[in-house]
């Protein structure tokens, strides 16, 4: 199985045996590899050390994450961008546009995420998508970029089957399912996932958060992938084998990962 979003790099959140730890608890649930995003200033470092510890495990992504855009995102993005230079990053991401808690920063979310596609496409990498209250906004901004653009996951897909089928006119795009499909509450998501089918899935934890069910409620790791794939391939009436190796070759084929 293949996590294409998890933040297991947050150490703190994994007192028992830190980030490494956490990676060699998705080892033994089954989990070969494992994509770690970047999302601001902050996360560079411990994301690079703990890649640099586990290469053979974990790749990495680029970019800044909307809800740390402000005024002064342009120099910070460059800083970001410059970081990462040398490391072979997978993918730029996560980047995008959330309007849920604030939208003081709408437009510059829009000139950033704007920015960073740009860069995606300059550098010929396939891009992670953070959308959440801001649908219109991100499509708005895929829609300006012309044509030449790289892959697109969109990471936590917490929509309908409306929006579903929305995104996925767009070509060589993918919607990232997590925990959130596991919920009581989210029949709406599962909606998705069974109109997207099993070959526009990937899997994904965004450990340390959304822990699904039946860890609901716990600090999220990526050992709990096989939650989410179980519920995935019930969904769309696939065996657990079969969820696994089809959302495993569409992470391999976006993400040029080995096999």
């Amino acid at each position: 199985m293949i996590d294409t979003h998890t933040h297991i790099y947050f150490a703190a959140d994994y007192p028992d045996g830190g980030s490494v730890g956490a990676v060699d608890c998705a080892l033994e649930a089954g989990v070969s590899h494992m994509v770690l995003p970047n999302v601001d200033l902050s996360s560079m470092e411990p994301l690079l050390e703990l890649h640099h510890l586990r290469p053979d495990v974990t790749s990495v992504a680029v970019g800044m994450h909307p809800e740390e855009i402000d005024s002064d995102w342009r120099a910070k993005t460059d800083d970001v961008f410059a970081r990462f230079e040398g490391e072979s990053p997978v993918a730029v991401g996560e980047i995008g546009i959330d309007l849920y808690h604030d939208r003081t920063y709408r437009f510059e979310q829009m000139d950033a995420f704007g920015y960073q596609l740009d860069l995606a496409m300059s550098m010929r990498k396939p891009v992670i998508i953070h959308c959440r209250e801001a649908l219109d906004e991100v499509m708005e901004m895929i829609g300006s970029m012309g044509d030449g653009l790289p892959p697109l996951v969109f990471h936590s897909f917490t929509y309908g089957p409306a929006e579903a089928e929305r995104v996925l006119r767009l070509p060589d795009t993918v919607i990232g399912i997590n925990g959130v499909a596991t919920f009581k509450n989210a029949p709406e998501v599962r909606e998705a996932v069974a109109l997207a089918g099993i070959g526009r899935i990937v899997l994904e934890t965004d450990s340390p958060y959304l822990a699904p069910v039946p860890k609901r409620g716990r600090t999220n790791e990526s050992s709990y992938l096989p939650y989410i794939r179980d519920k995935v391939a019930g969904i769309c009436g696939v065996s657990a084998e079969e969820a696994e190796q089809a959302t495993d070759a569409t992470a391999r084929k976006i993400f040029r990962l080995p096999t």
